[in-house]
């Protein structure tokens, strides 16, 4: 886990917003979200209890365990069926499950090139043949004068998800953050497992 991410929980990270993400709720209504779902990099957890809400078998994943301890306390404050597990995205074997849909809000951004390798099989390894992964990232649009995280081109997207998947779009799209009134230019990627 990088050092920052579990300390900035002490606070209210700016990709903590308090709700789902749009991109995602159109997802949903859109029926792009099937089966199983696994929420990669969940935070506090709003993205995996939408998805609950929605009738889903959800679990969330997260390296930070203040960021765990609070998706946890509103899952029980809101009823909400979506468990919370503390873990490392790069080593989902522990998990011992396999997921119809599996979402990433920001977390892909975060990994340099090697990690990145480690991730893409990481994530294979937990996705059904069939199920489709949704990652929003920012794009080469988003300025740097803020500083945030790496941003990903769609042809970084296309070469991390190369064999053994098919890429179905990278769009642009908005990620919402604490700094951004309009959200962050960003991309959205709908990759399939074949």
């Amino acid at each position: 886990m990088h050092p920052d991410f579990n300390e900035s929980y002490r606070g209210t990270p700016p990709w903590d917003i308090g709700r789902p993400q749009k991109e995602f709720v159109k997802l949903a209504a859109d029926g792009g979200i099937h089966g199983r779902v696994l929420d990669l990099g969940c935070g506090t957890g709003e993205n995996a209890i939408f998805f609950a809400q929605r009738g889903f078998d959800v679990v969330g994943v997260d390296s930070a365990p203040l960021a765990i301890e609070s998706a946890r306390r509103k899952t029980r404050e809101r009823g909400s069926s979506a468990r919370f597990e503390l873990g490392d995205a790069l080593r989902l074997g522990p998990l011992g499950a396999k997921f119809d849909t599996i979402t990433d809000c920001g977390l892909f951004h975060v990994f340099a090139d090697r990690e990145r390798r480690l991730y893409e099989k990481s994530v294979r390894s937990a996705i059904a043949d069939g199920g489709t992964y949704f990652m929003l990232c920012f794009s080469p649009k988003e300025p740097t004068d803020w500083g945030g995280p790496r941003r990903v081109s769609e042809e970084e997207i296309r070469e991390a998800f190369g064999d053994g998947w098919r890429v179905n779009y990278v769009r642009e799209a908005r990620i919402e953050t604490n700094f951004h009134e309009e959200g962050g230019q960003g991309l959205l990627s709908s990759i399939t497992a074949r």
